[in-house]
């Protein structure tokens, strides 16, 4: 049956048409299940060409999957997201049913790297796929900028969703019964795991930086993976404060993240391009440090940011001809920026851009909305 179900839903990949200025947006309210299956309804042209053109997919997880070793790995991080975040399963097999495709392919590529790593076996993400953040925290010019960069085959498969989330009974490990937000469309054998995304996912619902440290330690279980998380309360009382998450796995026994955080106040800033800075745990090292270090290089001797502006020329920046942090040198690399995003925290405003945004205007702005506090 898996084998006729991958063969009816193949669908060829889309031409090479060049960099699109374009995101499509979906505004969607309901259950987990029903807000999933509108977005596979709504884009499932996207969602089957980025899982027929997806080589890490095709290439390392699916192979994997169908040995008996990356099933048993498959299996226990199913159980373990099942246990902490069963709401984020159901709305991603209403995603799979939307846009009819398999749901086994969906929660590979949420899974990550976890199967390579776990099975030992080479990691996928050995290029610069990493993202760069820049926060700027100034009077008046408080910003958040951050690229999006993936592998070159997610360009112009871009979306928004815009949802509004109400459940009747308390969903999940952190018991939340609503969730209203715009989004972006792990190390043994034995050692249940909770993917990156799904934790970041949890993360929408905090409602302030406590939390937001609960969610990501995630106690009991811990993450699978690394990842850097960078975050605003917009609602918090006293001055403006960014932080900077560096999240590693749960390794050597320990039954949570490791997380080191970093706060800057008002008049300091973060550079941020996915290695750790502060946090003593091992890396994959490569290019994607390679990368990184670069990236990190050119911030550095770069004026330090003061306004919007000033974020805007350093995300933009391509002065590093072999690893810029705005990515698109040419139609074969292997790492493309897909879009830049920024947030103006006293405006309110989400500034979202499919190309080099020291050149190119918006191609939405959108405000930033939530939902009232519970009193």
């Amino acid at each position: 049956m898996v084998h006729q179900l991958q063969h009816c839903y193949r669908m060829p990949v889309v031409e090479k048409i060049g960099r699109r200025n374009s995101i499509p947006i979906l505004y969607t309210r309901g259950t987990h299940y029903e807000v999933g299956f509108d977005v596979g309804c709504t884009f499932r042209g996207f969602i089957h060409s980025l899982l027929a053109a997806s080589q890490p997919l095709n290439e390392v997880f699916l192979p994997l999957f169908e040995t008996e070793a990356g099933q048993k790995v498959y299996h226990e991080t199913l159980s373990s997201v099942r246990q902490n975040f069963p709401q984020y399963l159901k709305e991603m097999e209403g995603t799979a049913d939307g846009a009819q495709v398999p749901f086994y392919k969906l929660f590979l590529l949420h899974m990550d790297e976890i199967l390579p790593n776990v099975l030992r076996e080479q990691p996928t993400k050995t290029h610069g796929t990493g993202c760069s953040t820049v926060c700027c925290n100034n009077p008046g010019e408080e910003i958040l900028g951050h690229t999006e960069d993936a592998l070159s085959e997610v360009l112009n498969h871009v979306y928004f969703v815009s949802a509004h989330i109400i459940s009747d009974l308390p969903q999940g490990r952190w018991k939340v019964t609503e969730e209203k937000q715009s989004v972006c469309n792990l190390n043994g054998p034995g050692i249940l795991l909770t993917a990156r995304h799904f934790l970041t996912r949890a993360l929408l619902a905090a409602e302030n930086f406590s939390q937001a440290q609960e969610i990501l330690r995630d106690s009991g279980c811990g993450a699978g993976d690394a990842v850097s998380i960078n975050m605003t309360f917009l609602n918090q009382e006293g001055d403006r404060l960014f932080h900077n998450a560096e999240v590693g796995p749960a390794v050597g026994g320990a039954n949570e993240s490791a997380l080191n955080i970093f706060t800057a106040s008002p008049g300091e800033h973060i550079f941020h391009c996915n290695k750790y800075l502060r946090l003593q745990s091992p890396e994959a090292g490569g290019e994607i440090t390679t990368s990184s270090d670069h990236r990190h290089a050119t911030m550095s001797s770069l004026p330090c940011p003061y306004s919007r502006g000033d974020v805007i020329n350093i995300l933009g920046d391509q002065s590093d001809k072999e690893y810029s942090i705005f990515r698109e040198s040419g139609d074969d690399d292997y790492v493309k920026t897909v879009a830049v995003g920024i947030f103006d925290c006293v405006g309110r405003t989400w500034s979202i851009y499919t190309d080099n945004p020291m050149t190119n205007e918006p191609v939405i702005v959108l405000p930033l909305q939530f939902k009232p506090s519970v009193k």
